[in-house]
């Protein structure tokens, strides 16, 4: 463990998921300091990458999570202060925390992703509903963690989810529903781990249902027969590759009733809490949680 030298566990941050990203720092940092390692924490302001480099680090684990952490802008000081980093670069980070890029990116490879509207201050909200239907997903294109995000089963809904959206000072959009089963598919290193299929009494999986509700089902096994999970495997992992994306992260998509996969998108820096879903897919393989938070650390580009 002493080969990564001084690592420092960076969190918090000025993002929406701030509280949640101070929360899997503080399990990621107990872990690796369980695992011998020689690593702090450090809650990221916009000074970090002085306090980075005062500090003497020799690799950083990221679990920063939304803006400043996961759409390149930490990752672009790191490549500046030459200190390695877990997770995605630059234009990986950048790309997958923009939903719409990363929506234009698997169209144009000929991947399947809900088709959108684009949502301003002069859209004709009647003419969205008359073209995609109902129910809309509205979401902010630089948030995670369901920040912002509204189900829209009614057409007079849609300006206030827009209005809603639009706090977050990044572009909105309208992104047809899906009908189906949500799965989701970690990837640390090369090895997409086992699929979970996840089940909430929510109107969908927001932040209440990933964060807080003790009523949110996880299955592993996922309940598809081996072959079609392992189709799953093969599409997440084509879809993080095609992204530039590195070292972990993890792909939700949403099955149809016909058993066509939907991608939705990439997470970066994904969750690192008591109900994340990394750590859920590991363990079904055995894999403990400082043995995972150890595994990423190796990934350091």
């Amino acid at each position: 463990m002493s080969d990564f030298g001084k690592v420092a566990v960076v969190m918090g941050g000025w993002s929406a998921e701030r509280e949640v990203s101070l929360n899997s720092g503080a399990e990621v940092l107990k872990a690796l300091v369980s695992a011998g390692v020689d690593a702090h924490g450090v809650d990221a302001g916009r000074d970090i990458a002085e306090v980075l480099k005062a500090g003497g680090f020799d690799r950083v684990f990221n679990i920063l999570h939304g803006r400043g952490g996961e759409d390149g802008v930490l990752q672009g000081a790191l490549e500046l202060l030459q200190i390695p980093y877990t997770g995605c670069g630059v234009m990986a980070s950048a790309i997958s925390m923009d939903k719409l890029m990363t929506k234009r990116i698997w169209t144009g490879c000929g991947l399947k992703t809900p088709a959108y509207a684009i949502l301003t201050d002069d859209t004709d909200f009647d003419a969205v509903v008359a073209e995609y239907g109902l129910p809309l997903m509205v979401k902010p294109a630089d948030e995670g963690s369901s920040v912002g995000m509204t189900k829209v089963t009614k057409a007079e809904q849609l300006p206030e989810a827009y209005k809603l959206a639009s706090q977050y000072n990044c572009s909105v959009f309208a992104e047809q529903w899906v009908t189906g089963t949500e799965y989701t598919i970690a990837i640390v290193g090369e090895q997409a781990l086992p699929v979970i299929r996840v089940e909430t009494d929510s109107a969908f999986y927001d932040y209440e249902a990933k964060y807080k509700s003790d009523d949110t089902r996880y299955l592993i096994p996922c309940g598809l027969e081996a072959e079609a999970e392992k189709e799953i495997q093969v599409l997440a992992k084509q879809a993080f590759d095609l992204l530039g994306a590195t070292g972990w992260g993890r792909i939700d998509l949403m099955q149809d009733r016909w058993g066509q996969a939907w991608l939705i998108e990439l997470n970066t820096a994904p969750g690192m809490t008591s109900h994340s879903l990394v750590p859920k897919a590991a363990a079904a393989v055995g894999i403990s949680f400082e043995q995972l938070v150890v595994k990423i650390l190796e990934t350091t580009r």
